[in-house]
């Protein structure tokens, strides 16, 4: 919106500052504007949810120790997401540029999996247990945003320079020892690129009709992502914390991506318009350190699955924009290790006659049940998370 604004004083003459036509002002300003926009309206909705009584559902059938330790926290409402998303759209519309398809896309992700954990939510608080949707119900929905979605990106027709295209890409090739140029990348060979954290050629290029199973993997990216910060989120702070080390990485990585020189220099993609993939992840970031603001130990409110599932696809989707997905596996390491504990759970539980390898899923749980508490858990977490954002940083250097 401040572009077009811009834009049009500009036309009529106006002679105005240019400096708000740079990503870089716009991804600051947009973390302003989301953060303060967040701790304003935090309080009010928090009442709000108070009032309409979305207390927490604790899970008592297979840990009915989290009843004892999270007994407190029943009646702390859930569903605190919706503000989170407020700031961080209302950001969005301010800052990004929506003649950019980067906009849009993203703004329809956050906005359907707003839909789809809301429902989760409000099915939670209306049977009051922590079952809510049925998992393949949530899990189908989440499919058919997120392929509708991958499968734009991959449709060949879009080849040409125009409103709402998918992007474009340019990669340096190096001729000699000091000489080299840019090979320009249309939209199906550029979302064929993976690359590995400190490798400098992609790790496989796909081309012609396994670009099918591109969309697969890119939807298996954002969909896990979603549902990994889902389960991570059970203590206080934890996920917002993890999550906005996972954001400022790709932040940076997405507005590295913009600068040729800077691609050029640390042998990454220029990805054409991929500020504002920046500017959208730095404004999650001030409206998750808003929420968080309120949801530190002891937490006023919690995330919910409407905030939860939307702002892990919103970091899985950035990854797939900008190739990185090996990338966020790697600095969303605690992510990880959160969902592979619920799989070798269940996968134990069922295979070798209900014996379990964790006192509790997901893994967090396991140590609070080892007694740990809950405030060392999150720092220890947080400081993991911090250990493998650092080691994502220093893997573009390396290249």
């Amino acid at each position: 919106m401040i572009l077009f604004i811009y834009q049009y004083l500009s036309s009529l003459g106006i002679p105005l500052h240019s400096v708000f036509t740079y990503s870089s002002t716009r991804t600051i300003l947009a973390a302003l504007s989301s953060l303060l926009c967040a701790i304003w309206i935090g309080p009010y909705c928090i009442r709000r949810l108070y009032a309409l009584k979305t207390g927490q559902s604790i899970r008592v059938e297979d840990c009915p120790l989290l009843a004892e330790l999270h007994q407190k926290k029943k009646e702390t409402p859930t569903m605190g997401g919706i503000f989170l998303l407020f700031s961080a759209l209302i950001s969005l519309i301010l800052w990004m540029d929506w003649r950019s398809s980067f906009t849009i896309m993203l703004c329809l992700l956050t906005l359907g999996l707003a839909v789809i954990g809301g429902i989760d939510d409000y099915l939670k608080m209306k049977l009051k247990n922590s079952k809510g949707m049925k998992a393949r119900t949530k899990f189908l929905m989440q499919l058919f945003i997120t392929l509708g979605i991958c499968s734009y990106l991959y449709i060949p027709q879009f080849t040409q320079e125009d409103f709402l295209h998918p992007p474009i890409a340019k990669e340096w090739v190096k001729r000699s020892k000091t000489e080299g140029e840019w090979k320009v990348l249309n939209t199906q060979q550029y979302m064929g690129y993976y690359f590995v954290p400190f490798i400098k050629k992609p790790l496989f290029k796909l081309t012609g009709l396994s670009l099918v199973l591109g969309i697969f993997l890119s939807v298996f990216v954002i969909t896990g992502s979603s549902n990994a910060v889902n389960l991570t989120d059970g203590l206080d702070g934890l996920a917002s914390g993890c999550l906005i080390m996972v954001a400022v990485v790709l932040g940076i990585v997405a507005f590295l991506s913009n600068n040729k020189e800077m691609a050029r220099y640390l042998n990454i993609l220029y990805i054409k318009q991929s500020g504002e993939i920046a500017i959208y992840l730095f404004a999650v970031i001030g409206a998750t350190l808003g929420f968080l603001w309120y949801n530190g130990f002891p937490a006023q409110v919690f995330m919910g699955d409407i905030g939860s599932l939307s702002l892990g696809g919103i970091i899985g989707f950035c990854a797939v924009l900008l190739r990185r997905e090996l990338l966020l596996a790697l600095v969303g390491g605690v992510f990880v290790a959160e969902t592979l504990s619920v799989i070798l759970q269940v996968g134990s539980y069922k295979l070798r006659n209900r014996k379990r390898i964790f006192l509790c899923t997901p893994l967090h749980h396991h140590f609070e049940y080892k007694g740990w508490p809950e405030t060392k858990v999150v720092i220890r977490f947080w400081i993991m998370g911090l250990i493998l954002a650092l080691l994502g940083l220093v893997s573009l250097k390396f290249q």
